[in-house]
């Protein structure tokens, strides 16, 4: 009876010696693609590289938009697993119109179950224009196991936001600005002049070059619109969707880990804006991506590529 008694406890010290130590740090992630349940369908997640580094877990922007822009972080890829993954509605996730599912705290809660999936212990968190407002969301409500966060565009403020596209709308032609007033006053957004417009305006501080398909980039990824439309709105420079109030800005000063702000030269996330925020964060860091616009994987992957490595270097 004392001999199976020291046995039991001598396995039981064992598997409490496994269970603290496996909480130190993640378990190795290799390279592939899979699909986690969350409510209202399944969410699509890929890891480009592998090992034991800590990895690093990509949001994308939109609302409704994909993360395949971040397959242009492949050399980030080399040194620790890069986790992207489609937010609900969108991408290679399931597709849906269910509004019930398009607020803050559902994309938050989406976060946590790749967490959970992948066993993230330790982390760093990237976020790209709302996929920044979504970052810093889950930050202040889940801070255990982030070690940094990577702001690229950001998006927090959409008083901020609009702010500054203004600031923009009012450097552009005499003619474009004119039908983007007039689409305004009417709420007609749907016109071949505001059409053009938009395009315009994207064409400046948007995507600035002509789209670079990763080699990566194989499978149909399609944004969803209506997303965008219902969270948002008809363009970047205006807001009547559900963020028409959003207002997340102050929660930087909550955030107490090492962080990056990055964003393009000619940007919609205006470089003085980017700047004021960064200096909102206690240990942060600013880079400013030269000749690019909001999209500066594209415009200017090798400076974003920079950039993030050398936040992250000498960091495992």
């Amino acid at each position: 009876m004392t001999n199976n008694s020291n046995y039991y406890i001598l396995i039981l010290l064992l598997i409490s010696s496994c269970t603290f130590n496996s909480k130190q740090s993640n378990p190795f992630l290799r390279q592939g693609e899979g699909f986690v349940e969350v409510e209202g369908g399944k969410i699509w997640y890929g890891i480009m590289g592998e090992g034991n580094n800590t990895p690093l877990l990509c949001l994308h922007g939109g609302p409704g938009g994909t993360g395949k822009s971040y397959y242009n972080l492949s050399e980030i890829g080399k040194e620790r697993p890069v986790i992207i993954f489609d937010q609900l509605g969108t991408g290679r996730s399931d597709h849906h119109q269910d509004t019930t599912l398009l607020k803050v705290e559902m994309f938050v809660k989406q976060v946590k179950a790749i967490k959970s999936e992948l066993n993230l212990n330790e982390f760093y968190l990237l976020g790209s224009s709302w996929g920044a407002a979504l970052a810093l969301e889950y930050y202040t409500q889940h801070p255990e196991g982030i070690k940094g966060i990577i702001f690229n565009s950001p998006y927090f403020s959409t008083p901020i936001w609009t702010e500054d596209a203004a600031k923009l709308v009012a450097g552009l032609p005499d003619s474009i600005q004119t039908a983007i007033r007039i689409a305004e006053r009417d709420s007609v957004f749907d016109t071949d002049a505001y059409i053009a417009a938009n395009s315009f305006f994207a064409s400046r501080h948007g995507r600035r070059k002509e789209l670079v398909k990763h080699p990566y980039d194989t499978v149909e990824s399609n944004r969803n619109t209506f997303i965008y439309n219902y969270m948002w709105g008809p363009s970047e420079f205006i807001a009547t969707g559900t963020l028409r109030n959003y207002d997340n800005v102050q929660s930087l000063r909550k955030v107490k880990v090492p962080a990056l702000f990055t964003t393009g030269e000619f940007d919609e996330a205006r470089p003085e804006t980017v700047t004021k925020l960064s200096q909102m964060v206690e240990d942060s860091r600013f880079v400013i991506i030269p000749d690019a616009g909001h999209f500066s994987l594209n415009d200017n992957r090798e400076a974003l590529v920079r950039a993030i490595q050398e936040f992250l270097k000498n960091k495992k």
